[in-house]
């Protein structure tokens, strides 16, 4: 059948939307990149196991939330995106008794909305995700944390699905859990859907309070006028990557739209026409820059697909 470029259309059987050559600049935070050969919207849980459950075996699947760790390259994604976010979308307090609770979350939640959540019914624990500008699913899969909390302290449980459509519920002990860092032991190819996260019984307003501080410090430390990725590099242990890169002297390095943030050095920014291509460029110029002068490798905590 041929379609025309970006063409959307229902698949029989199934209640999404399935879209031709979509534009992954619309679905990445960096607001750059090639576009995706497919791209799926399911409605719900069930519709997105559906989905799964008819793709050929050899189909390459990427999972997206709000694209707010990811790189998709100039040439785009050979095989099928997943557009979560406005579809696993179900989070809600399933019980708040004795010293704690317990809040159930689908993957495409953003993160922020699980925090004030937990807050309103005076849990604490979940405040950290307040300054974390991604999805439920995205902060499972890397193990995302700031201010000195991770996703993975609050996880009780997470439900995934296979590729075959099946969902299964995991507790923390199925995966290696680390420093930005979790695989599910034995390797099978599986993707967070929900999560039930354990917190503790606490004082709401001051829940509150650190969220409103948390966000605070964001606006003031980080450079949210410009579309960016957040941190690009992961801390080496005992260091700091904007400090390594900022005594490199690379704050405001640039190539074409691409730029290290002058306000903060591990963020790199899209001060407008950036290709995907001019931001790994200064992915790797920085790397390589850090690593001739200071010994260090930075690893880079972004998630780089596509072809070139």
């Amino acid at each position: 059948m041929n379609m025309a470029e970006h063409e959307k259309f229902i698949v029989p059987g199934l209640r999404g939307e399935l879209r031709l050559r979509e534009p992954m600049n619309r679905h990445t935070s960096w607001r750059a990149g090639g576009a995706a050969d497919r791209a799926y919207v399911p409605v719900d849980l069930a519709d997105l196991c559906a989905f799964l459950s008819g793709l050929p075996a050899g189909e390459p699947v990427h999972m997206v939330g709000l694209g707010s760790n990811l790189l998709v390259r100039d040439g785009g994604i050979r095989g099928t995106v997943v557009l979560l976010h406005g579809a696993l979308k179900a989070f809600r307090i399933e019980e708040v008794e004795g010293q704690g609770g317990r809040i159930y979350s689908e993957a495409g939640v953003a993160g922020p909305k699980v925090a004030r959540l937990a807050a309103m019914h005076d849990l604490e624990g979940a405040e950290f995700l307040a300054g974390i500008p991604g999805t439920v699913g995205g902060a499972l899969a890397m193990n995302a944390g700031c201010y000195g909390s991770e996703t993975w302290e609050i996880v009780e449980m997470v439900a995934t699905v296979d590729r075959r459509g099946n969902l299964r519920e995991r507790s923390r002990g199925d995966y290696e859990i680390g420093y930005r860092h979790v695989v599910l032991k034995g390797g099978s190819e599986e993707w967070f859907v929900a999560a039930w996260l354990r917190l503790r019984r606490g004082d709401g307003e001051a829940s509150r309070a650190r969220i409103r501080e948390f966000l605070t410090r964001r606006i003031r430390t980080q450079p949210l006028n410009l579309p960016n990725a957040g941190s690009v590099f992961r801390n080496p242990r005992g260091d700091y990557a904007a400090r390594l890169i900022e005594t490199c002297g690379l704050k405001g390095f640039r190539v074409g739209g691409a730029q290290v943030s002058p306000l903060h050095a591990n963020f790199i920014v899209n001060t407008g026409g950036a290709t995907a291509a001019d931001i790994e460029t200064v992915i790797r110029s920085v790397q390589e820059r850090v690593r001739r002068e200071t010994g260090v490798l930075l690893e880079q905590e972004v998630r780089i697909i596509g072809e070139p």
